[in-house]
C-alpha cells in the first residue's frame, strides 16, 4: 500500500445519511426507495403547496450541500437523478409544439466540490431520469433515473481539509452513498453566521453556470456564512408559510428579495402589495424580533421596469425570451410594475423603521444589477442573469450578506 502523505489508498464508502456529512441547505430529508431526497422547506409545509410546480422547487436542490472531511484525492457520491422536462399548455399559442419537440430531460447540470472555500472541480451525473410537469394537467411525474457515481479528483493534501460538495441547483437528487479514497470523518461545527435568504428563479439561479455561481452562493462564500437558499422559480408569492418556516428556523441574517414573481404571474395588484408584505414581515419577525431583514426590491428587467405584468415566453422568437403582455393602461387599474414595486418595498420598510424596527433595512435591486448594467451585461432572455451577472450581483451582495445591513 502506498502512502502519500496523510492519506491511504483504502476506500471508504458511506451510506447516506450518516453523521459524518452533513446536509446544510436542507430542511427535511425524505428517505425514498432510490435514496435521500433534500426538501428546502420542512415537511408541514406539503399540504399548503399551492401547485404542482411548487413542489417540483422545493426539491430542487440549489443551495444544498454535503459537508465532511477528508484528505482523498477522488470522490464519489453515488445518486439517482431526475432532470425537469416541461410540458407547456396547449392554450398557450406556439408554445406545445416546442415543449412536444424537446421533452427531452434538461440537460446535465453541474455537481461543484468546494475546499476550504474554495472552487475546486466540478462534475456531472452520466445517466438521470425525467421529472415531467404538466402545467395543463397540473401534475408532476417523476421517474428518477439509475444509481450513478458522480466523480471528483481533488489535489493531493498532506492533511484532512473540509470538503462540501454544491448539488445542482435544478436537478432533483436523491443521495446514496459517498465514496473516498480516504477516511471520511464529521466535519468541524459550523461556525459562520446563518444567512436565510428568499427569492425568485434569480435567486434559485436560472441562467447561473453552476450551483456556486447562482448569486446568493457567490455572497455566502465572498461573505463567509452559512447559507439556506429559498430561491424559489416563478414561485416567491409571499406565501404565508413560507413565511412561518423562516420565522422557525435560526437564523443571523434574513433577506427577503421579492416583486418580480408577483409581476410574473399577475398574481396580485396594488391593494394586495403593501398589506401582504407587512404579514410576511410580521410573521418572520414574531421568530425573529431582532434579528437584521434585508428587504430587496426587483433587479432591472427592460421588459418591466413600466408595463405591468403577467409575462410569458415569447412564441415567435426561436430562442427563449420572455416579454409583458400587461398594457401600461392597466396600472390605472391597480396593476404593478417594477418602479412601482420599488417605491412600495421602499416605503414599506421606512414605515416600519419609524416605528422603531432598527434591524430592518432596504436594498434596492438597481444596486445589484440596474439600467447601467445592461449594456455590459445583458440578459439574453430579458428576465434572468447570465452568469457573468449573477456573479456580479453575488459580489455587490456580499458585504450585506456578512452584517445584514
Amino acid at each position: 500500500m502506498e502512502v502519500r502523505g496523510w492519506k491511504t489508498e483504502r476506500m471508504s464508502t458511506i451510506s447516506l445519511p450518516d453523521e459524518r456529512v452533513d446536509i446544510r441547505g436542507a430542511a427535511w430529508l425524505e428517505q425514498t426507495p432510490q435514496g435521500l431526497l433534500p426538501h428546502r422547506l420542512p415537511q408541514w409545509t406539503q399540504v399548503h403547496y399551492p401547485d404542482a410546480f411548487f413542489h417540483l422547487n422545493v426539491i430542487q436542490p440549489s443551495g444544498v450541500r454535503l459537508r465532511f472531511t477528508t484528505a482523498a484525492s477522488s470522490l464519489t457520491l453515488h445518486v439517482a437523478v431526475s432532470r425537469t422536462s416541461v410540458l407547456l399548455p396547449t392554450t398557450t399559442p406556439g408554445l406545445i409544439e416546442a415543449s412536444e419537440a424537446t421533452a427531452e430531460p434538461a440537460a446535465p447540470e453541474r455537481f461543484d466540490v468546494v475546499i476550504d472555500g474554495e472552487f475546486i472541480a466540478s462534475s456531472t451525473a452520466p445517466q438521470a431520469g425525467v421529472m415531467v410537469l404538466d402545467f395543463e394537467a397540473g401534475t408532476v411525474v417523476d421517474e428518477p433515473g439509475p444509481i450513478t457515481p458522480v466523480t471528483f479528483d481533488l489535489p493531493l493534501v498532506d492533511a484532512p481539509r473540509t470538503v462540501e460538495i454544491w448539488l445542482p441547483y435544478r436537478e432533483h437528487v436523491r443521495l446514496v452513498a459517498l465514496e473516498a479514497d480516504a477516511e471520511i470523518v464529521a466535519p468541524p461545527p459550523v461556525s459562520a453566521p446563518r444567512w436565510v435568504h428568499y427569492g425568485s428563479s434569480i435567486s434559485h439561479g436560472a441562467q447561473a453556470a453552476s450551483p456556486t455561481g447562482i448569486w446568493p452562493s457567490v455572497a455566502a462564500q465572498a461573505a463567509g456564512v452559512d447559507l439556506v437558499n429559498l430561491g424559489f422559480s416563478g414561485a416567491a408569492c409571499l406565501d404565508p408559510f413560507v413565511a412561518r418556516a423562516i420565522r422557525d428556523q435560526s437564523a443571523d441574517v434574513i433577506s427577503l428579495k421579492v416583486g418580480i414573481n408577483i409581476l410574473n404571474g399577475d398574481t396580485f395588484g396594488r391593494r394586495m402589495f403593501r398589506p401582504l408584505l407587512h404579514g410576511f414581515l410580521d410573521t418572520v419577525r414574531e421568530g425573529h424580533p431582532e434579528t437584521p431583514i434585508v428587504m430587496v426590491s426587483p433587479i432591472f428587467s427592460p421588459i418591466a421596469e413600466t408595463v405591468p405584468g403577467p409575462t410569458s415566453i415569447d412564441p415567435t422568437m426561436p430562442v427563449t425570451v420572455f416579454r409583458t403582455t400587461g398594457k401600461p393602461e392597466d396600472v390605472a387599474l391597480g396593476k404593478l410594475h417594477l418602479r412601482e414595486m420599488r417605491q412600495i418595498i421602499a416605503s414599506v420598510v421606512a414605515d416600519r423603521q419609524a416605528l422603531g424596527d432598527a434591524n430592518l433595512h432596504y436594498v434596492d435591486g438597481l444596486d445589484l444589477y440596474g439600467q447601467t448594467d445592461w449594456p455590459v451585461l445583458p440578459m439574453a432572455d430579458l428576465l434572468h442573469p447570465d452568469p457573468p451577472a449573477q456573479r456580479l450581483m453575488g459580489e455587490r451582495f456580499a458585504p450585506i450578506a456578512r452584517h445584514g445591513d
